[in-house]
């Protein structure tokens, strides 16, 4: 049988579609490598799974050997036979071995434990780490996953802008995007910087998300969503946070409340069933070295209805037990992280769905509800993190709308949104939807606890490097 071009080591060890006796062509990075007097040996990974294999060769037939050292590139040829060694199924009886690409011996990646803070200054190598190879696998999977459930549910994917005039929460922490001067931009006459000469010719920022211009399109296709980067200035410097990440966004025509929590529910239940089937190899990698009872904890969640709660009753259980808390619960306060975990851990030890938010607390398109005191919104809590997904029915009547935004301090008349307002204007529909943070189910999947983690190049206040 004549040498394959290339074999990828996962076809070998996890699909095990490559048959000992097979001539192989492995492309990878050593690992480790072993000279020993008559024979050496070379572990090799090419990043298609976690586990690397073995190459075994006689020392004396390949001086080249000498001229390996970990991290180093190899072309390495040779026989696929069952190992009669501990620790592997297969190995590789090499051939011939080429050396690609020379590490030096200072490569940083040395066969040990290293910190997760020493790995984020390596950032560019530490993907080949067995940590952060199964993280960007699975990463790279879950995305397929994402696609693959709105697809199969006629959902079409659209782009919303990244360069935006409006900001969607009202937060106002924004990146602005401008090609004036930082020193001395041009001045208006009546004071103040003059961005009408800006490249815009208007006051522009970095996207916080897609889901007004997602609800424009939701009114003419029906059902879409958003899949692509989102940006926050917040300083908030803390584990769950970061300045750039991915938001997965569908907004529903047509759809209530009650429409937006059962796509919540069987959309995350779905996308951990598919992670927990397809990758397999990564989530036993986590289980073992990252948090002991992960596959466990995904599982609970799939094979759970979820509690649905209001938040006036969420509070009422809340208050009877606030000497547990750090921070003070009352009607009308911003729900923390440790109030979600209790609900979620201690109370119904399950998934909750929480809605009808007070309307104070909320963004100013969520739908106000008969009551006048609380809008349809709604948060997906789970154990172990809290919020995932957080999502409301939108405020479709014009002239609630409009009296909403001058209540948020935002001005219904400005130019940035007149057309989100024409949506109410020409053809109004109830429609619904929701954001699911990336960067926030990696964790949850993975059991990795701060999000440097599971993006490859994390952006956070004063860290923009590589």
């Amino acid at each position: 049988m004549d040498y394959k071009i290339r074999t990828r080591i996962s076809a070998i060890l996890v699909d095990e579609k490559v048959k000992p006796g097979t001539k192989v062509t492995l492309l990878g990075w050593v690992r480790t490598i072993r000279i020993g007097k008559a024979v050496s040996f070379i572990e090799l990974n090419d990043g298609s799974c976690r586990s690397g294999i073995q190459g075994v060769a006689e020392t004396d037939n390949f001086p080249e050997l000498k001229s390996i050292t970990t991290g180093a590139s190899v072309r390495m040829k040779g026989e696929l036979v069952e190992s009669q060694g501990k620790g592997q199924k297969y190995e590789v009886h090499i051939s011939t071995i080429d050396l690609v690409g020379a590490a030096q011996v200072d490569f940083p990646l040395q066969k040990k434990r290293h910190s997760f803070e020493f790995l984020r200054e390596i950032a560019h190598l530490r993907p080949r780490s067995n940590t952060f190879g199964a993280a960007n696998r699975l990463r790279s999977k879950l995305a397929y996953g994402i696609h693959k459930y709105f697809q199969e549910r006629d959902f079409h994917y659209i782009h919303t802008p990244i360069i935006t005039a409006s900001d969607c929460e009202g937060a106002g922490d924004m990146f602005r995007v401008t090609t004036l001067p930082a020193e001395n931009p041009p001045t208006a006459k009546s004071g103040g910087v003059d961005w009408g000469k800006d490249f815009f010719a208007e006051q522009t920022f970095l996207t916080v998300s897609g889901q007004l211009e997602g609800e424009a399109l939701a009114t003419a296709l029906g059902d879409i969503y958003t899949f692509g980067p989102t940006f926050r200035s917040e300083n908030s410097n803390t584990s769950r946070h970061a300045s750039e990440f991915w938001m997965i966004e569908p907004e529903m025509a047509w759809a209530e409340l009650d429409d937006n929590m059962d796509l919540a529910e069987d959309f995350l239940k779905e996308l951990l069933k598919f992670t927990l089937s397809e990758c397999a190899d990564e989530l036993a990698f986590f289980d073992q070295w990252i948090e002991k009872g992960l596959i466990a904890k995904l599982e609970a969640v799939v094979n759970n209805q979820f509690e649905r709660l209001s938040y006036t009753d969420a509070i009422k259980i809340l208050e009877k037990n606030s000497d547990k808390f750090e921070f003070p619960v009352g009607w009308g306060t911003d729900l923390q992280s440790e109030h979600e975990r209790y609900l979620t851990e201690q109370v119904f030890k399950k998934p909750v769905i929480l809605f009808d938010y007070p309307e104070e607390i909320k963004s100013f398109y969520m739908k106000v509800s008969e009551d006048g005191k609380t809008v349809g919104a709604m948060d997906v809590l789970v154990p172990g993190i809290g919020e995932i997904i957080g999502g409301s029915q939108r405020e479709e009547r014009l002239d609630v709308l409009t009296e909403r935004m001058k209540k948020k301090g935002l001005d219904p008349d400005d130019a940035v949104y007149q057309w989100y307002l024409d949506l109410r204007r020409y053809g109004t529909v109830p429609h619904s939807g929701f954001g699911l943070g990336f960067e926030r189910t990696l964790m949850y999947v993975t059991g990795l606890s701060n999000i440097r983690d599971v993006i490859s190049f994390p952006r956070t206040p004063r860290w923009a490097k590589f």
